[in-house]
C-alpha cells in the first residue's frame, strides 16, 4: 500500500501540482496518464524516494518492500545476469553476500557462527534457496535463454538488457512496484507475458506506458494528471478517453440540458461496464465503475494534433508484388528468406518478426534505399508512397527552422507550412527552432507532417508510434482506420495494429506467415502459433 498526502511538486514557478491526497492499495494496478509534461514520471520518482517533494509525505505499509524498473541499461554490466535480477530483493541479496563473506573465512569465531545461523534462518524464510530458480523462470518468461543468464550484462543486446531490468524489478514478489514505460523495447510476445504476468499480481503497481492496449489490459485504475491535479477514477485509458471525449462534445453543446447530460454518461458507464464484464481483470472493475460519480468526468484539457492523409490520386489494381526476396544482415543473419506477396487496393497490412530489423530491411528495400540479397518488387505505375522511416536521424541534421525545413517537401508558402506545423501542435514560437535541437517526439511530429504534404496513395511505416505521447499515438490511429489507401507498417503497439491491420505478413527465414485477419485472432490461433514454430526453428 502506498499512501500519499499533501504532496507539492514545482520546479522553479512551474507547479506540477499540490493538494495531492491518495491511496494505492494491493491488488490494484493505476495506470497513470498524462500530457508530456504533466509529472507522470515526477510522480513515479517522488513515491519511489529518488525525488524529495516541495510538500507532503509518502508512506508504504508497514515492513513492505518497493520495487522500481530502473532505466540506466548500463549500471550492472559488470555483475551477471542472473545475479543482476537477484539484486532487485534487496535483503535477500546482502544476506546472500554477507554469507559468502562470512563461509569464505579460513576460520569461523563463534560470534561469526551465530550471524551465520542467524542469516541462514533469514534466508530460509525469503525462500532464498529457490531464488535462482525464480529468477531463472522470470528471465525465460521475458524471453532471456538459459545459455546467457550467467553471462555478463555488458554481453547483452539492449534489448536483453530491458528484460533483464524488467525481470530485476518483478523479482521476489515486490509489495510495491512502479513501471515507468515497461514496454518500451519489447517485443509484442514479451509485452503479452508481461500483460499475463501482471494480471495476476497481488501487490500494488503503478504504470506510466503509451500503450494504450497495455493499459487496458492491466489497470484497474486510472490516475489522470490534468489541470494542475493528480485524480484517481475506475476504469482503463479506454473508459478514460471515451468519457472525456464525451464530456468535451458535451461542454461543446451549450444547449443540452443537465439532466439530458447525465443521462447521456450514466448510459455511458453501463454500456463501458458491461464491457469490462467480458475481460479479465472483472469483477472489481465492475464495481468500481458502477459507483463512479459521473460528476467527476470532464473534458481533458490535453490537444490532440490534426494527422490527416489525403490521397492526390487514386491508385489502380496493382499495389505492389513482391517475389522471393531474401535480406541478409551484416553479421550474416538471415533476416528474411524466400518472402512473396502481392498487396491488394485498400490492403492495410502489418509486418511482424521476431527480428525487428527484418521490417525495417523489408521496408529499406521497396523504397530503394537497399539492396535486396535476392528477390524482386515491383511498384504499381498509378502508387506514389510516403514513407516513415525508424531512423529519421539524417533528415535533421541541418540548422534549418521546422517552417524552411518543412518547406523542402511540398508546395506551399511560409503561412500554409505554419498551418500544417500549428496542426501538429508547434506553437507560434516554435516554428522558429532549429531542427537539429529537437526532441524525438518533436521529430515525429515534423516526419508526419512530412508525409501529409506528399499526399500519397500508400503509407509506409516503420513503427510510426516511436516517441509519441498518447495524444499523437490516438490522432495517428484514428486517422489510419479511414484512411482510404494502402498502408505497410511496422508497430510494437497491440492496439494500433489491431485497428488498422486487416493483413498480417509474418517474416521469417523460412519464408511468410501471410494471413486476412485481425491482430488478436492471429496471436491467439493455435495453429498459427504451431506454424511459427517450424518457420523460426
Amino acid at each position: 500500500m502506498i499512501t500519499v498526502t499533501n504532496l507539492a511538486i514545482q520546479f522553479g514557478k512551474r507547479v506540477l501540482y499540490k493538494d495531492v491526497n491518495l491511496k494505492f492499495t494491493p491488488g490494484n494496478i493505476y495506470g497513470v496518464i498524462g500530457a508530456n509534461g504533466a509529472g507522470k514520471s515526477t510522480l513515479l520518482r517522488a513515491i519511489s524516494g529518488e525525488l524529495e517533494p516541495n510538500k507532503g509525505t509518502i508512506e508504504l505499509g508497514p515492513g513492505e518492500r518497493l520495487s522500481v524498473l530502473e532505466q540506466d541499461h548500463f549500471k550492472y554490466d559488470t555483475e551477471t545476469v542472473i545475479n543482476t535480477v537477484l539484486m532487485g530483493h534487496q535483503p535477500l541479496w546482502e544476506n546472500m553476500k554477507e554469507r559468502e563473506a562470512l563461509y569464505a573465512k579460513p576460520e569461523m569465531t563463534e560470534a561469526d557462527g551465530i550471524r551465520a545461523a542467524e542469516l541462514e534462518e533469514k534466508f530460509a524464510e525469503m525462500d532464498g534457496w529457490n531464488a535462482e530458480s525464480d529468477a531463472a523462470q522470470l528471465l525465460s518468461g521475458l524471453g532471456i535463454k538459459e545459455a546467457v543468464h550467467y553471462s555478463l550484462m555488458s554481453e547483452l543486446s539492449n534489448n536483453e538488457k530491458v528484460r533483464v531490468m524488467m525481470a530485476k524489478a518483478l523479482f521476489g514478489n515486490p509489495d510495491n512496484l512502479l513501471l515507468d514505460e515497461p514496454t518500451n523495447d519489447l517485443d509484442l510476445d514479451t509485452v503479452q507475458w508481461l500483460e499475463e504476468y501482471l494480471s495476476n499480481v497481488e501487490q500494488t503497481v503503478l504504470v506510466v506506458s503509451h500503450d494504450r492496449h497495455f493499459l487496458d489490459a492491466v489497470s484497474t485504475q486510472t490516475v489522470d494528471i490534468d489541470f494542475g491535479k493528480v485524480t484517481m477514477f475506475a476504469g482503463n485509458y479506454s473508459f478514460w478517453y471515451e468519457s472525456s471525449q464525451l464530456a468535451l462534445r458535451q461542454a461543446q453543446n451549450q444547449k443540452a440540458k443537465a439532466e439530458e447530460k447525465r443521462k447521456e454518461l450514466e448510459e455511458f458507464i453501463r454500456r463501458f461496464s458491461a464491457n469490462v464484464a467480458k475481460s479479465k481483470q472483472t469483477t472489481s472493475r465492475k464495481k468500481m465503475l458502477e459507483k463512479l460519480n459521473v460528476e467527476e468526468i470532464q473534458p481533458s484539457t490535453r490537444k490532440y494534433p490534426g494527422i490527416i492523409f489525403q490521397m492526390e490520386r487514386e491508385p489502380g489494381n496493382q499495389i505492389l508484388e513482391v517475389e522471393g526476396l531474401k535480406a541478409v544482415d551484416a553479421d550474416g543473419t538471415v533476416l528474411f528468406d524466400n518472402v512473396s506477396f502481392n498487396i491488394e487496393k485498400g490492403q492495410k497490412t502489418v509486418f511482424l518478426s521476431h527480428n525487428p530489423k527484418a521490417m525495417t530491411a523489408l521496408f529499406e528495400i521497396i523504397n530503394g534505399n537497399r539492396e535486396a540479397d535476392a528477390g524482386t518488387f515491383k511498384w504499381g505505375v498509378t502508387i506514389t508512397t510516403a514513407y516513415l522511416p525508424l531512423d529519421n536521424t539524417e533528415f535533421f541534421k541541418s540548422d534549418l527552422n521546422l517552417v524552411d525545413w518543412l518547406s523542402q517537401y511540398g508546395p506551399g508558402n511560409e503561412v500554409a507550412m505554419k498551418g500544417f506545423l500549428g496542426r501538429m501542435l508547434f506553437k507560434q514560437e516554435e516554428v522558429e527552432k532549429k531542427v537539429n535541437v529537437l526532441s524525438g517526439g518533436e521529430k515525429m511530429r515534423c516526419m508526419i507532417a512530412r508525409m501529409q504534404l506528399q499526399n500519397a496513395n500508400c503509407l509506409i511505416l516503420d513503427t510510426p508510434t516511436n516517441h509519441l505521447d498518447l495524444e499523437s499515438i490516438q490522432a495517428f490511429n484514428n486517422n489510419l482506420i479511414s484512411f482510404k489507401g494502402n498502408i505497410l507498417f511496422a508497430s510494437h503497439d497491440h492496439e494500433f495494429i489491431n485497428t488498422v491491420a486487416d493483413r498480417i505478413i509474418e517474416l521469417t527465414p523460412r519464408g511468410t506467415i501471410d494471413k486476412l485477419m485481425t491482430y488478436d485472432d492471429y496471436i491467439y490461433d493455435e495453429a498459427i502459433k504451431a506454424q511459427k514454430e517450424e518457420m523460426y526453428s
